[in-house]
């Protein structure tokens, strides 16, 4: 789940917790990754929950800002490329190939 609005990046876990219940008005601790940014784009975090405890991941862009989405749900793969910075909205499922049959 994407936060579509930036948040304040002084919360910790617990406020980006009670932000998933209060404005996305989800479970915080339904194991899905909620994803944060910073006003600027060039930060996000992620909180969610492993089924032992709240984790939180940060990552800060050296050069670059995130592309962000104005939809509430990213793939794995989107959610992946929108990690690393690149324009998730170019990435596409492989297609699967068929390969030739061999003549003899």
């Amino acid at each position: 789940m994407v936060a579509t609005e930036p948040v304040d990046f002084r919360k910790g876990m617990e406020g980006l917790a009670m932000l998933v219940r209060e404005h996305i008005k989800a479970d915080p601790f339904s194991g899905a990754v909620c994803v944060f940014r910073a006003k600027r784009a060039d930060r996000i975090k992620l909180a969610f929950w492993d089924g032992t405890g709240l984790c939180l991941f940060a990552k800060r862009l050296e050069e670059g800002v995130f592309r962000w989405p104005k939809m509430m749900r990213l793939s794995a793969v989107e959610l992946s490329a929108l990690l690393e910075g690149l324009d998730w909205r170019r990435v596409y499922a492989a297609r699967e190939t068929v390969a030739p049959r061999q003549a003899g």
